[in-house]
């Protein structure tokens, strides 16, 4: 990804900022998505095809990951390594969201359309701060 776009994206010059920024957004996003999979675990379970008792406990997991990812986008120099923790957990939940698609997921049209979807912008989080964190260690 070319620094102009990222910076585009991030709406910065400033490589921390950036990271922040994509740091607070993926925080946003997974809180609203643990939320949602935590409070309505039933319905969204019936529509997605996957058990309820798997949403209810996916979506604690994941409220609580994104109140973490909160707490570094609010420090005003994120530390690399929990940055890189992040992006390294990000990518494994879309690999693994592939993954139990196949492997013993068995979801609706809305669960097979979803389930890649969210994988893809977790995968689009993980490279958008993997991106700005370089920039960061490029200008140091």
């Amino acid at each position: 990804m070319s620094q102009a776009l990222m910076t585009g994206l991030a709406r910065t010059t400033r490589p921390q900022t950036a990271v922040r920024r994509f740091l607070a957004l993926d925080a946003l996003v997974t809180g609203a998505n643990g939320l949602a999979y935590f409070a309505a675990s039933g319905p969204l379970g019936e529509l997605l095809g996957i058990d309820a008792a798997l949403l209810l406990e996916l979506g604690l997991f994941l409220t609580a990951y994104a109140a973490g990812v909160a707490w570094l986008a609010s420090r005003p120099q994120p530390p690399a390594l929990g940055v890189k923790l992040v992006i390294d957990l990000n990518a494994l939940w879309a690999v693994l969201s592939i993954v139990a698609l196949f492997a013993w997921l068995e979801p609706t049209t809305a669960g097979l359309l979803w389930t890649p979807m969210q994988a893809a912008t977790v995968a689009g989080f993980a490279l958008l701060q993997w991106t700005a964190l370089r920039a960061v260690a490029a200008t140091r």
